[in-house]
């Protein structure tokens, strides 16, 4: 008899298929939502395993379909034969002891993620070197505030933990929270920085991003509680800064679109990195249904040096070009990596008058201020 698999148990159930590409995705669960809008049932069809962070089930193939359907679990088997028209064999295959499955929960959805962070956040401070890092680019006090950064907690998150919980936010899938070894949430320790909320199209926050004090390489890292008790994986989300318009620019990194956007009144598109493009072709898509028609890119100039850059960069645009977008690079002054670099020096050299007048000024007077190059495919 052919291996039974994920795939069929969730034919058989009349479960809903996931989107194309995902492997792991949310239905509603059958024990605890009883609201049809909520999805809290992870079903992971890579490793063939379901987990419901709120009420705690789980198990595997067998098990999902005895929870769906009543059977009693040693039953399963000749159920699911039965239903598939498959006879079943006397002589039934020795079962390959497979290693203990990690105890790592399956990403919880947007909506929870986004009650629990932003909870979070309220509970931090901004330290005063933090903030005066965050207006030496350019925002506003009015800006930091609106946009959620915290300087990333060093103790007490345990309590802090304990405190969201009694407040009925979900832990369990929000990547940064794990158990420690007393069975106690809390919240990962990481090197001290400036926490950057990650939204979608919404405001949602989707993740977490630390730009981490005193150090050269990787100073943006997602906070992530993979490989820890009950921890979660961040995912490399993209990030949007601004409302949805015809035209956005796209660039590296969910502060320096906030930046952007803060600077000039542009829509901003941020992606983790430019050869890190999991997550864009599905923004794009959802945003290209609410009108986006064209695209700028607007990279940090190396891309035009860096080989590996490069090739993530032709990677980028010929994803733009497959999915028929107008789009088109924005060049600058190479003195200055970013475009927030060089937007504000620009302002810095102007006159106190002409720093605060020209913020959010918005894509026709952005395009008559600067120096700008963009440049367009062939």
């Amino acid at each position: 008899m052919e291996k039974i698999h994920m795939w069929d148990i969730i034919s058989l159930l009349g479960i809903p298929y996931p989107s194309s590409g995902q492997s792991s995705y949310y239905v509603q669960c059958p024990c605890c939502d009883e609201n049809p809008r909520k999805k809290h049932l992870n079903i992971n069809l890579k490793k063939e395993v379901f987990r419901c962070p709120r009420c705690g089930a789980s198990g595997g193939i067998f098990d999902l379909y005895a929870l769906y359907t009543g059977v009693p679990r040693d039953e399963v088997r000749k159920a699911i034969l039965a239903q598939m028209g498959v006879p079943e064999k006397a002589s039934r295959p020795r079962q390959k002891i497979l290693p203990k499955a990690d105890t790592e929960c399956p990403l919880t959805d947007i909506d929870a993620r986004h009650a629990t962070y932003r909870a979070l956040l309220s509970k931090l401070t901004l330290a005063s070197d933090h903030r005066d890092n965050l207006l030496g680019r350019g925002l506003t006090d009015a800006d930091i505030g609106r946009l959620g950064y915290k300087t990333t907690p060093v103790v007490g998150m345990t309590q802090i933990a304990k405190q969201l919980q009694s407040d009925g936010l979900y832990l369990a899938g929000v990547p940064g929270f794990y158990r420690d070894d007393s069975g106690a949430w809390t919240f990962t320790h990481e090197k001290r920085g400036i926490l950057i909320p990650v939204r979608d199209r919404y405001g949602r926050i989707q993740g977490l991003q630390i730009r981490r004090d005193n150090v050269e390489k990787r100073k943006f890292r997602w906070v992530s509680s993979t490989e820890k008790k009950d921890g979660c994986k961040a995912e490399g989300w993209t990030h949007l800064s601004g409302p949805v318009r015809s035209m956005l620019v796209l660039t590296e990194g969910p502060m320096k679109a906030d930046v952007i956007n803060a600077l000039t009144g542009l829509t901003v598109l941020a992606v983790p990195g430019v050869n890190t493009l999991t997550q864009l072709e599905l923004t794009l898509t959802e945003l290209r249904s609410e009108g986006l028609a064209e695209i700028k890119t607007a990279f940090d100039m190396d891309f035009a040096t860096n080989h590996h850059v490069q090739n993530g960069y032709n990677n980028l645009l010929q994803l733009l070009g497959d999915m028929g977008f107008r789009y088109g690079t924005y060049l600058w002054d190479p003195a200055y990596k970013g475009l927030d670099d060089y937007i504000w020096e620009y302002l810095s050299g102007k006159s106190n008058h002409s720093k605060t007048e020209g913020r959010g000024f918005g894509f026709a007077l952005f395009r008559a201020y600067f120096t700008l190059q963009c440049v367009f495919p062939l």
